[in-house]
């Protein structure tokens, strides 16, 4: 859209008004503009005629058109605006015929004020529109039937120019609807395309905070999003002595190292086809077996593990800052849902939860302690070492393993 047009369609706006005001603004501004231009025909055609009354009217439109757009310019008053040229746009097409003596001598310039009810439905809405046709049928109504007692005082018009004038009628009218709907369509499908756009992102969002499976449920349902599962293995981990390191290093290389990574985890997590839960602070939660049951769980958050040290240690040479990683892992059975409704997340409440958070907390640095559940599902393709026999805070007495890799 050229630049001027694009200022001249602008006219009125406001900083606040929604996508949709704004367009049904530009198209009565546009709608009025094309009208009050095509009147320049009609006011130099029927004043060189001699029929001044006929020629005032167009004119009074133009004049009244150019007050009520700087008016609109000046107080961004929307409604007074709409419903001033909708009245205009109404009733002086007819009165412009009445004057010149019916449909056959004025050619039916009656047929602007069919824009009357196009422009309501365009910048009024669907429902608000239909008054204006229902006003417009009955003007068209009243002047055929008056038609007869105005033909018989018709202005002497020679017959070409009310040949000429037919043509102009009807091809203003329709050139006029068809820019009108044209601008709006376009407008529409370029919001429509934004809005695709928009809603991409929003969807790349979401699918960041739940898995696929919830957030197509979350969309299709506001039902509260709870399942269980009778078997599932958590991991927990976490970075041993950050907190301690992230006090002598500037904050943004702390978040970089921590990105790094989290995001190495991430990417372990999508090829090992496990479910990252959360993190908090530089702790990092896992899951196999959720959303998605799967029967070999523990053996893929087991290979997850392994391969987490590894990561730790080339993020490590990145940076020069020595890590380690201290993991633990349960399985059994959990309770997987959706809570909150602002920042919303997926989330697990279980003993298995409880309990490998434990084995984390109380695990040994650079090792991957598991419990005996854990164990009973890896010792046949795993190489497991025992650890003994832990005070587990909240748990008493537990008989820990350390993973130590996979059985060649």
């Amino acid at each position: 859209m050229p630049d001027w047009l694009r200022r001249l369609t602008a006219l009125g706006a406001s900083p606040t008004d929604s996508r949709e005001l704004r367009l049904r603004k530009s198209v009565l501004v546009l709608s009025s503009v094309l009208m009050a231009t095509f009147s320049f025909v009609w006011v130099g055609s029927y004043a060189a005629l001699g029929l001044w009354v006929s020629a005032a009217i167009p004119l009074a439109y133009q004049l009244a058109t150019a007050v009520s757009l700087w008016t609109f310019a000046r107080t961004r008053r929307f409604q007074l605006f709409r419903v001033s040229q909708l009245l205009m746009s109404l009733l002086l097409p007819f009165a412009l015929q009445w004057s010149l003596g019916g449909f056959a001598a004025s050619s039916a310039v009656a047929l602007w004020a069919f824009t009357c009810p196009v422009g309501a439905l365009l910048f009024v809405g669907a429902r608000q529109a239909v008054p204006w046709f229902v006003a417009f049928a009955a003007l068209v109504a009243f002047s055929g039937a008056i038609d007869p007692a105005l033909a018989s005082d018709a202005a002497e018009i020679p017959s070409g120019v009310e040949v000429s004038f037919f043509v102009l009628n009807v091809l203003g009218v329709c050139t006029t609807a068809y820019v009108l709907l044209q601008y709006f369509v376009r407008a529409r499908e370029r919001a429509l395309a934004e809005l695709g756009v928009e809603r991409e992102k929003s969807e790349r969002l979401l699918l960041n905070v739940l898995p696929v499976s919830v957030a197509d449920r979350l969309k299709e349902s506001e039902q509260v999003i709870a399942d269980g599962f009778e078997s599932a293995t958590v991991l927990f981990a976490d970075l041993v002595g950050f907190t301690p390191l992230a006090q002598t290093l500037p904050p943004d290389e702390t978040v970089a190292m921590l990105d790094r990574v989290f995001a190495g985890w991430d990417a372990l997590a999508e090829r090992h086809g496990v479910e990252k839960i959360k993190t908090i602070g530089d702790a990092y939660m896992v899951a196999g077996g959720i959303p998605a049951p799967r029967a070999d769980h523990a053996e893929a958050i087991a290979d997850f593990a392994l391969e987490m040290g590894a990561e730790v240690e080339r993020c490590a040479g990145q940076s020069g800052v020595p890590l380690q990683v201290r993991v633990g892992i349960d399985t059994g059975p959990v309770v997987a849902g959706v809570i909150g409704r602002a920042k919303f997340s997926y989330d697990l409440w279980g003993d298995t939860v409880n309990t490998a958070s434990r084995m984390e907390s109380h695990g040994l640095p650079g090792e991957i302690q598991v419990t005996e559940r854990a164990y009973a599902r890896l010792r046949g393709r795993y190489e497991l070492r025992e650890r003994g026999t832990i005070e587990v805070k909240g748990k008493g007495l537990m008989t820990t393993y350390l993973l130590l890799g996979r059985r060649a």
